[in-house]
C-alpha cells in the first residue's frame, strides 16, 4: 500500500516512497514473467524468449542512464 502525501515530505522522501513502490511493482512483474516459462502451461521459441529478454535490458539501459546524468555543464574553465 502507497503511503499518503505528507505535506512536509523532503524530496529524498517522495523519491524513497514512490521509487521503492515501482521497484517493488517491477520485480514482482519479473516474477510473474518468470511463470511464462513453464513449459507445462506455455509454448515458446527462444527467439519469443530473446526479444524479451532484449527488450527488458534496452528499457533498463535507458533508465539507468538517467539515473547517471553528468552532474556538471561544459566549461572552458
Amino acid at each position: 500500500m502507497v503511503k499518503p502525501k505528507v505535506e512536509s515530505e523532503t524530496k529524498n522522501a517522495k523519491f524513497k516512497r514512490i521509487a521503492s513502490a515501482r521497484t517493488t511493482r517491477i520485480l514482482e512483474d519479473l516474477r510473474l514473467l518468470g511463470n511464462c516459462a513453464n513449459t507445462s502451461h506455455y509454448s515458446y521459441t527462444e527467439s519469443d524468449a530473446l526479444k524479451i529478454f532484449a527488450a527488458i535490458e534496452k528499457e533498463m539501459k535507458r533508465t539507468k542512464s538517467l539515473f547517471n546524468k553528468p552532474k556538471t555543464e561544459f566549461s572552458l574553465d
